[in-house]
């Protein structure tokens, strides 16, 4: 596997086990959460961007509207990814929102065929299909159209899409993208301590508090992984290899929290790792072919 896509692939795969840590905050309001998210990734990049002395990097990026705009754009995704998320699971929605996560890689597949003219073989079509098919199980199951799921899964996938038009180095880029977010986060965390629902109102361990740190850290390092992946990986593999994150939260789930694994879990996982076992064969042909020639 190349270095881009192995990238990739360790960012979903901290992704996957993530909520390992959010269940160690969970008596916080999660749009606080999501906030100090935010605020503590920015410090986290900006103290990692003094000490590789890449400060003047920013200002080169600055200076051109267009990754502005890109970074800005992105920012905001990011951003309406992690609060629809947390929205999801505060107001009952945990199906959606999980299911939002077997959505995203299909939908990022697509995009990368219609706006990246990324060209799939037969085997990669029927991974497709089959990943497809497996993701409408639940949605029948459901009995309605998943708004919010698509909002999820539709808000990364685009985000993944503007990361890879973006020429910024991963680093620079982060801190830009999130910059363009902080000011609203800082709002609200002001907002969220002046009404008591805050750290300062709700922890009383302070061990907690040192949580709030780790939190920007453990949420920028995926990030910073993405970014410097995403850019040589064909956006189709890196839709595949999203499967890996909604499969580690699922087995966290079920073995760790003893969350309740149905028959329609079993056959949606089922139909998902079939897919994702003929897609990565089919990019292993493809790379002795290569090799080959």
């Amino acid at each position: 596997m190349k270095k881009g896509a192995f990238a990739v692939l360790m960012c979903y795969v901290l992704w996957g086990i993530l909520p390992i840590f959010w269940k160690l905050l969970n008596q916080l309001d999660p749009v606080y959460i999501l906030a100090s998210r935010i605020f503590w990734s920015l410090i986290f990049c900006f103290v990692l961007i003094i000490f590789k002395k890449e400060s003047l990097k920013i200002k080169e990026v600055i200076k051109n509207k267009k990754e502005i705009l890109l970074l800005c754009a992105a920012g905001v995704m990011v951003s309406i990814n992690w609060g629809s998320y947390i929205w999801a699971v505060n107001n009952n929605h945990i199906l959606e929102a999980s299911l939002a996560y077997y959505m995203n890689p299909i939908i990022t597949i697509l995009m990368g065929f219609a706006c990246f003219k990324e060209k799939l073989n037969k085997n990669q079509w029927i991974s497709v299909v089959i990943a497809f098919i497996g993701v409408m199980i639940p949605i029948i199951r459901y009995g309605q159209v998943p708004y919010l799921a698509v909002i999820i899964g539709g808000s990364f996938a685009i985000y993944g899409a503007i990361k890879k038009m973006v020429k910024a180095e991963s680093q620079v880029s982060l801190i830009i993208e999130t910059a363009a977010v902080t000011p609203i986060a800082i709002v609200y965390i002001i907002y969220a301590e002046i009404n008591g629902i805050g750290a300062i109102g709700v922890i009383h361990n302070p061990m907690q508090f040192l949580l709030l740190p780790l939190a920007g850290i453990i949420t920028a390092v995926p990030l910073l992984l993405f970014a410097q992946g995403i850019k040589s990986t064909p956006y189709s593999l890196a839709g595949i290899l999203m499967y890996v994150n909604p499969a580690l939260q699922l087995l966290i789930g079920v073995i760790l929290y003893k969350e309740k694994f149905t028959a329609i879990n079993a056959i949606t996982f089922g139909f998902i790792w079939i897919a994702l076992i003929i897609f990565l064969m089919s990019n292993m042909d493809i790379s002795k072919k290569t090799e080959l020639a």
